[in-house]
């Protein structure tokens, strides 16, 4: 059954149009991730379809009935009464629109008003027990007449979830990060963080029937957003989920179908993320290939249709009609629109540091008598991609900060090895200049630079025209995150300290920052929440939520023993750990792994053969085609009989080449 329909939707600002012919259906049971660059139209395309924003063109129908709730990237949510009305956190009255009823402004308070319903049925069946029992027993009417009422408010509260609602926003919380001593907090007194937590435990807990999420990731922690997986994962099978998010890994797990905006419009794949990013290339590749070949038939027949008209005789001309009806009749092949730019960049080293990069001793931290961690100490080793591991508010942020100097440790301190050089990437971009426009951002960085070096750093991260005079001010969250990038990768350095680097880059700046980290030639110290940023990167972990544990492997593996640790119920000891780790870096690889390793180069040197072989053939098969044309519009140009025998001749080759271009376009792929 169809659940959502939208059709051709469009949305322009003044002349300007963000989005246009956007259409798709979703039946009940679907799971869409809505992906594209930031500034593609993603979420004004959500609020479209909640009703929130109006298109200038299209509609969208939902199925009778159906239910649905939004929330907002950053959702500020604000304290609301029984009726859903918002409540100002300074309103003095303390009541909600009815002027009846108190407002219940803390955190377990407000998860209860999302069953308002309930909470008043709650309220009248106590009012109606408290008029039971101080009615009188010769008083049947009035007995009669509450015990009636008392039966029938008390039968739709149990049918309506009367009896676990309250259980059940305790458990959202739970699950969503609030601990107990939270619960009777007032929400004025949250962050905007934990606000945004709440709105999104508020949502779940309604259970709409079409449920939209704009990056409802942002602000989890590891263990939260599993459990959001989880639950997403698990959502009832009669109701659709419509989600934003640059997690590809939650995208993977949580989704089945696939939205793709791009080039102002959209398209929809039946596929979850991974295989989406396949299909899409695959069928980017056999357009660009059906395109390219129907170019060179094109070309082909016009050259033939010039060639028969100039040879001027009845038959010739009759040939190269025949010719043009056939190029008038072709269907042709649409040229693949360009793809969205991307940012794109390297970093290059300062040098060789030594071996023994930095090293924690005995670090101890904490604020206000609340301790963070105790005793930490590790060893940072050249070419270490060191990721600090743990949940929100372990610590690993103000471990970022005793690394760079910028906070004193309780105890314990922080040695820097022999010609150890540091680039940092602050995840709120608070080494900005708000009064600065973004050109004078990253000249008064680096004044020694041309303007022209600077304007073509500042293309690398898309800031072109207008862009470079906008003020620093004015920027999104990810104009932000690029300018400081930019800014990171003309400094040189050996050590990267990367806090939350992947915060406000869609999902291609976020890919072009791995493969540059990839291809680094140096040290890095990591915090993230991304896993696949994580996964791709990380060959060893300082988890500050175990204790300050010291693992050495890559991310799957963590996983895989933080899995057997809890299925065994007991700590595994340190040589186990070992054992499950990856190979360390530097070490000498398993048997199994040089196996694999000299499997792969020989494959990898056949195929470079034969690339080679066939671009001889290519330039070869190429030659031969030109030498006919010569010879055709030549020698032969009045000899018909050969004209007829080099045509032949010229199509063979052009199979041939059409051949060995295929062949090679595949070892390419």
């Amino acid at each position: 059954m169809i659940s959502i329909s939208v059709n051709n939707l469009a949305f322009r600002i003044g002349v300007k149009t963000i989005l246009e012919n956007v259409s798709f259906a979703l039946e009940e049971g679907d799971r869409l991730a809505i992906v594209g660059v930031n500034g593609s139209g993603k979420s004004t395309l959500l609020r479209m379809i909640a009703g929130e924003t109006a298109p200038d063109e299209g509609e969208v129908y939902f199925a009778k009935s159906k239910s649905f709730g939004m929330l907002h990237q950053d959702d500020a949510f604000n304290v609301t009464d029984e009726n859903g009305n918002v409540i100002p956190d300074d309103a003095e009255d303390g009541f909600g629109a009815s002027g009846n009823s108190p407002v219940d402004r803390t955190v377990l308070g407000q998860m209860y008003a999302v069953f308002p319903e309930l909470c008043r049925a709650e309220v009248r069946l106590a009012a109606i027990q408290n008029q039971l029992d101080s009615v009188p027993s010769d008083d049947t009417d009035t007995l009669n007449r509450l015990s009636q009422e008392y039966s029938a408010l008390n039968s739709r509260f149990i049918r309506d979830g009367g009896l676990y609602y309250k259980s059940r926003c305790r458990s959202f919380l739970a699950n969503l990060g609030f601990d107990e001593s939270v619960w009777d907090r007032p929400v004025s007194l949250m962050s905007g963080g934990q606000r945004t937590r709440l709105a999104l435990a508020r949502l779940l807990a309604r259970e709409p029937d079409i449920l939209i999420l704009d990056e409802p990731t942002n602000h989890l922690d590891l263990d939260t957003m599993l459990w959001l997986e989880g639950h997403l994962a698990s959502y009832p099978k009669n109701k659709t989920v419509l989600l934003v998010s640059h997690d590809r890994l939650f995208l993977d797990r949580v989704t089945n179908k696939t939205l793709d905006v791009e080039n102002k419009t959209a398209k929809l794949y039946k596929a979850k993320y991974s295989e989406y990013t396949e299909l899409k290339q695959k069928e980017r590749a056999e357009q660009e290939k059906k395109y390219s070949l129907q170019q060179r038939e094109i070309a082909r027949l016009e050259a033939y249709i010039e060639q028969q008209r100039r040879w001027g005789r009845e038959r010739n001309i009759i040939a190269a009609e025949s010719r043009e009806k056939a190029l008038a009749r072709m269907e042709k092949v649409e040229k693949p629109k360009a793809l969205p730019k991307s940012i794109r960049f390297t970093l290059t080293s300062s040098g060789e540091s030594g071996n023994e990069v930095a090293e924690a001793k005995g670090l101890t931290m904490g604020f206000g008598g609340n301790i963070l961690f105790r005793n930490l100490s590790f060893l940072v080793k050249k070419h270490d991609r060191l990721f600090i591991w743990g949940p929100n508010g372990c610590g690993k942020s103000t471990l970022i900060k005793l690394l760079l100097g910028q906070l004193e440790p309780l105890a314990g301190e922080i040695e820097f090895g022999y010609n150890v050089t540091v680039g940092y990437y602050d995840q709120e971009n608070q080494n900005l200049d708000e009064d600065n426009t973004v050109l004078d951002e990253l000249w008064n960085a680096y004044p020694n630079l041309t303007e022209t070096e600077i304007r073509n750093t500042l293309a690398l991260f898309l800031f072109r025209g207008d862009d470079i005079v906008k003020e620093v001010r004015v920027l999104s969250g990810g104009e932000r995150a690029r300018l400081t990038l930019a800014k990171l990768i003309l400094s040189r350095m050996n050590l990267l300290i990367l806090d939350e680097p992947t915060n406000h880059l869609d999902i291609e700046s976020r890919e072009a920052l791995e493969r540059a980290l990839t291809e680094f030639d140096g040290t890095i110290i990591a915090v993230s929440h991304d896993r696949y940023f994580t996964r791709r990167l990380a060959t060893r972990f300082v988890d500050l939520g175990d204790g300050g544990r010291d693992f050495r492997g890559g991310y799957d593996d963590y996983m895989h023993w933080q899995e057997a640790r809890l299925a065994e119920g007991a700590k595994v000891t340190d040589d186990l750990t070992a054992d499950r780790t990856a190979v360390k870096y530097g070490e000498p690889a398993k048997k199994e792994e040089y196996e694999e390793k000299k499997r792969s180069g020989a494959e990898k040197r056949k195929l470079e053969k034969r690339r080679a072989e066939l671009e001889r053939e290519i330039a070869k098969t190429e030659k031969q085609i030109a030498g006919i044309d010569d010879l055709l519009f030549g020698e032969a140009a009045t000899d018909y009989v050969r004209a007829a025998e080099l045509t032949d001749e010229k199509t063979v080759a052009e199979d041939r080449l059409l051949q060995l271009y295929e062949e090679y376009e595949n070892l390419e792929g």
